[in-house]
């Protein structure tokens, strides 16, 4: 049996089944099923990495079978097989027995859909966790006291805040300035990290001052922490594996909740956004800055290539950064590591 590590991080990746591009060799690996049926439990990256050693390069190799409705989804008892078209290996879908194939798409009630992606991992960063403009907290309402004056205020309690509150919000996130994301290269600032730290409900408004109940509290709200209003942000589940521009080369600027190395599953940042051209689902290798040596032969000192250290895809941008998960890590993964097009 997979541990449930194993099977949360082979979810990470949709194999969504877009129009074939031929490709010189199919990344398969040595040894692959002529067939494979999908069971309940499996997930997307896991049917992929039974074939390939790449598994992110899955819709270069697929060849869409023109009766299925939808080729997005894929459900318990479809067969996925190996065939070959003009000599070059494609991979291609049949329906099992209790989906029924129809000119129009129809909505299954016995059965779900095998998941493009675990929201669970990431869903509550991605709609709590902000990046923000310099200024923008600074500006923010802030928590003013607890009730009856209590310094700190947790999940049920009343707290005020004093501030600007004329577009009359009903519910604000609260954030604690976690710092300046910074270009290791050029020291811009690209962004200032919101912390999640709790959410709060409007009760009543007098003028500047607020009175809010806490809905929601990760740690003690403090005096002081920012408001901000709550960000509707729908998670979209529908990741589609793809490269960054040709040339682009990056780094790590953080590891999530890390000092300065992370793994598999941890959430990175990258110091690529928007107007780099990134875009959500992108792929990137990880590789470690190469080390200087000594060469005891010819006396002078050599740098060595990069090592990969693992494989990330973007899940959230910003005009001038990004944040990615780390799907695969066979070393750690560091601030200051490379960011790379795995293509290149």
């Amino acid at each position: 049996m997979k541990s449930p590590i194993k099977t949360v991080a082979l979810a990470l990746i949709s194999v969504w089944v877009l129009v074939a591009t031929a490709v010189a060799e199919a990344p398969f690996n040595d040894e692959i099923p002529d067939k494979y049926t999908v069971v309940k439990g499996d997930t997307l990256w896991d049917i992929s990495a039974h074939f390939l050693a790449e598994p992110w390069l899955w819709p270069e190799i697929w060849h869409v079978n023109p009766q299925i409705n939808n080729p997005h989804l894929i459900y318990p008892g479809d067969i996925i097989s190996l065939i070959y078209i003009d000599g070059k290996p494609r991979l291609t879908l049949s329906r099992g027995r209790n989906i029924k194939l129809s000119p129009q798409i129809r909505e299954t009630t016995d059965r779900q859909a095998i998941p493009a992606l675990p929201l669970e991992m990431i869903n509550s960063f991605l709609s709590r966790n902000r990046v923000v403009e310099p200024g923008v907290l600074e500006s923010a309402p802030y928590i003013l006291s607890g009730q009856n004056r209590h310094l700190l205020t947790g999940k049920g309690d009343d707290f005020y805040a004093r501030g600007d509150f004329s577009e009359a919000e009903n519910a604000y996130g609260v954030y604690r300035n976690g710092g300046a994301f910074t270009d290791p290269t050029t020291n811009e600032i690209l962004g200032i990290r919101a912390k999640d730290v709790g959410a709060g409900s409007v009760k009543t408004i007098d003028e500047d001052i607020a009175t809010l109940k806490a809905t929601r509290s990760i740690e003690e709200l403090r005096i002081d922490d920012r408001l901000l209003p709550l960000e509707e942000r729908k998670v979209d589940a529908s990741f589609y594996p793809n490269s960054p521009p040709d040339d682009i080369e990056g780094l790590i600027i953080s590891v999530e909740g890390a000092v300065s190395t992370g793994g598999m599953l941890d959430v990175v940042s990258i110091n690529l956004g928007e107007r780099d051209g990134i875009e959500i689902g992108n792929m990137f290798k990880i590789f470690k800055k190469g080390v200087v040596v000594k060469d005891r032969i010819q006396g002078d000192s050599v740098t060595l290539p990069p090592e990969k250290a693992g494989l990330a895809m973007v899940f959230r941008t910003f005009d001038k950064m990004s944040f990615a998960l780390v799907l695969t890590a066979n070393l750690p993964i560091s601030v200051k590591d490379i960011a790379r097009n795995p293509e290149s």
